[in-house]
């Protein structure tokens, strides 16, 4: 893999989707589960915004890799590992974030045994940690303006 500068509108796409998705569950009836459970295309809306959530926050990462250092990643649970590795998160982010894969590979690979009242729960009490990841992503490239690539 060829390192080079990393393309400011993929990461503003990943970025602004990552965001989008999580004002999306938080603008679900989260706060009082008999509400959340009586419209089930509730549980279906968090279930895909946090996936698709996690995996924006994922692929932004490996962007970074990929085109900031030239380090090609083939699972998401790589992405975490190395990113600390080239100093973008802290160890504890990174270990956040290899969990935030692992659940996403669950979700996809084993969505049948997730159920509505887990989901429920992490989008109560985890959505924040997709914020914490992506305020780790947003400060570093703030850091390193020189790897953006100006070019829309």
């Amino acid at each position: 893999m060829t390192q080079g500068r990393l393309s400011r509108r993929i990461i503003a796409d990943r970025i602004a989707l990552v965001e989008t998705m999580a004002a999306e569950i938080r603008a679900l009836p989260l706060s009082d589960q008999e509400v959340f459970f009586a419209d089930r295309r509730n549980v279906w809306a968090a279930e895909s915004c946090l996936r698709r959530a996690l995996e924006a926050l994922l692929d932004a990462g490996r962007h970074i890799l990929a085109k900031g250092f030239g380090v090609g990643v083939t699972e998401y649970r790589e992405i975490a590992a190395l990113l600390h590795e080239k100093g973008v998160l802290a160890p504890d982010q990174s270990k956040l974030l290899r969990q935030m894969a692992g659940y996403r590979n669950r979700m996809v690979h084993f969505y049948h045994e997730v159920s509505k009242e887990e989901l429920l729960a992490i989008c109560t009490e985890h959505l924040e940690d997709i914020n914490i990841i992506l305020s780790a992503l947003k400060e570093w490239l703030l850091a390193h303006p020189e790897m953006l690539d100006e070019h829309l």
